[in-house]
């Protein structure tokens, strides 16, 4: 399901896409965080002993959808907003529901279709119950706008800055995957944030290697040029990590 509706308001900056140099880099892919804080850490502290055994650059990428559905999104935000651990560089990708969350602090998304998909359990994070609000406030306005008093500007400021896709010679990292036959500077951001039957359909057609989240999967599995590594923190406990050095990859979980 598309979290994005039409508006009238001024379209959004684009957000931006990064080229990497992988060379000599090791690289760990994160999966979809969705407020599950301890899953992060557990993973993360598994990544540092990883990396123990590797020279040269070590880079994080996060996949996006840091928020909704689990216990803890405001501590996960705060946490990647923090310095990575040391020795590391971290990148923050943008997930449809980084977007979807902003769309309605902006007006452009009502509020019941994000707190169907998760929103509802990011603002109990905030400290917001938004059934106590509407029974405090007779107008659903007034409810939105204690809503948006009620987020931290770093925190959305942090959102709006996040880029869309990471790219190198060899490997893509985004958060839904990306339109096949498209040249990926010519990609839809609206594809990269929610495609799923279109790009699933056509991993063997793939001019790249693509590393993704978004669609839940029980076991990350290579399919064709693909592979997608959201094994639904949230639900499953477990979060999954991809360490990438040359062209070989590892498989790193939260909970082995």
């Amino acid at each position: 399901m598309s979290l994005f509706q039409r508006s009238r308001r001024p379209r959004p900056v684009p957000r931006e896409r990064l080229v990497m140099d992988m060379r000599d880099t090791v690289v760990y892919a994160i999966g979809d965080v969705h407020g599950c804080y301890d899953e992060l850490r557990a993973l993360e502290q598994k990544i540092l002993l990883d990396a123990q055994r590797f020279r040269g650059r070590k880079v994080i990428i996060m996949l996006g959808d840091y928020i909704d559905r689990g216990p803890n999104s405001r501590r996960v935000l705060e946490h990647l907003m923090a310095p990575a651990p040391k020795g590391f560089l971290r990148v923050c990708l943008a997930g449809n529901h980084e977007v979807a969350m902003l769309n309605y602090l902006d007006g452009s998304l009502s509020r019941e279709p994000w707190l169907a998909v998760g929103g509802r359990e990011t603002l109990y994070s905030y400290g917001i119950d938004p059934a106590h609000l509407a029974n405090l406030y007779a107008s659903s306005e007034e409810v939105d706008e204690r809503i948006r008093e009620a987020i931290p500007v770093g925190h959305t400021g942090f959102l709006r800055t996040l880029p869309v896709m990471v790219c190198s010679d060899e490997f893509v990292f985004v958060h839904a995957g990306i339109r096949p036959g498209i040249a990926l500077e010519e990609q839809d951001e609206a594809d990269l944030l929610n495609i799923r039957s279109d790009f699933l359909a056509a991993a063997h057609r793939l001019d790249h290697w693509v590393v993704h989240g978004h669609t839940i999967v029980d076991t990350p599995t290579l399919d064709g040029r693909r592979l997608g590594i959201d094994t639904g923190a949230f639900q499953s406990g477990r979060l999954t990590a991809l360490r990438i050095v040359g062209r070989y990859g590892r498989l790193l979980s939260s909970r082995d």
